[in-house]
């Protein structure tokens, strides 16, 4: 059997090679899904995608290694992002655009008989991630397949996340700075992250109160938390966690489906 190469991605497969490799069994299909908007002045504008690739990248490497096939589709990198709109380079797209671009790639890949597909996200943007968890819901209820949305906002993974991404303050801070240095550290500005003193804002609470954007929330420059403190190593734990939710997650529906 053809198996998938070292990046497992679907896209570097030719079709001959994908029909071989799920002649026995349909892989799980992992979707990226990231955004393309401001992350402060030291981080690129593709974090979002980056770490959604490197998760879903990370997450089928671990389930080669419990003999489950995934491959990873090629990555959504554009989604609503009104709270960084203000700042050049962010590309907002209403949410219920990417909710219905999702739906069509998912029943296509359905119709080829692939039946379980997973978003994995890398962009916590509320509206956006209410968006995932109802396609998520919808499309599986619809019974052409499974649509996966593993959450990393909830528990038990946001305890295991750290305390910056539990208060909502981890956007362009330590926990993605983090993320991007395990994952692409060349494209981390070094210099502009030290000079950067800790935002320790609760984004969530002042949302709740009002605040319309980052500049209203606190954060002026598309920065929260504390990038100046983000390490490679703290990436590689946070990756550990997030490709062990989407792990859980694909073992858990292969599980509900062997018992049915």
């Amino acid at each position: 059997m053809t198996r998938p190469d070292a990046t497992h991605e679907l896209a570097a497969l030719s079709t001959t090679e994908l029909a071989a490799l799920a002649e026995d069994a349909p892989p799980a299909l992992l979707l990226p899904v990231g955004s393309t908007e401001a992350h402060g002045p030291h981080l690129p504008l593709a974090t979002d995608v980056i770490i959604a690739r490197e998760t879903a990248r990370r997450a089928a490497a671990a389930l080669a290694d419990r003999d489950r096939t995934a491959l990873v589709l090629p990555p959504l990198a554009y989604a609503v992002t009104e709270f960084v709109a203000a700042h050049p380079g962010t590309i907002s797209v209403r949410a219920a655009t990417v909710r219905t671009l999702i739906e069509e790639i998912v029943r296509s890949l359905f119709g080829q008989g692939f039946p379980l597909v997973v978003l994995v996200n890398g962009h916590v943007e509320p509206e956006h991630a209410r968006m995932l968890k109802h396609v998520a819901r919808d499309v599986t209820a619809a019974g052409e397949g499974t649509l996966l949305f593993p959450d990393q906002r909830l528990p038990p993974t946001v305890e295991r996340l750290g305390e910056e991404f539990g208060r909502g303050g981890g956007h362009a801070g330590g926990y993605e700075t983090s993320l991007v240095l395990a994952a692409r550290p060349e494209l981390v500005d070094d210099a502009a992250r030290a000079a950067l003193r800790p935002n320790l804002v609760d984004i969530g609470a002042r949302l709740r109160d009002g605040a319309r954007d980052a500049a209203e929330a606190g954060g002026p420059d598309a920065w929260f938390g504390d990038p100046a403190g983000a390490t490679a190593e703290e990436g590689e734990r946070l990756y550990d966690v997030l490709a062990g939710m989407v792990v859980d997650a694909v073992l858990a529906a292969a599980a509900a489906e062997d018992s049915e």
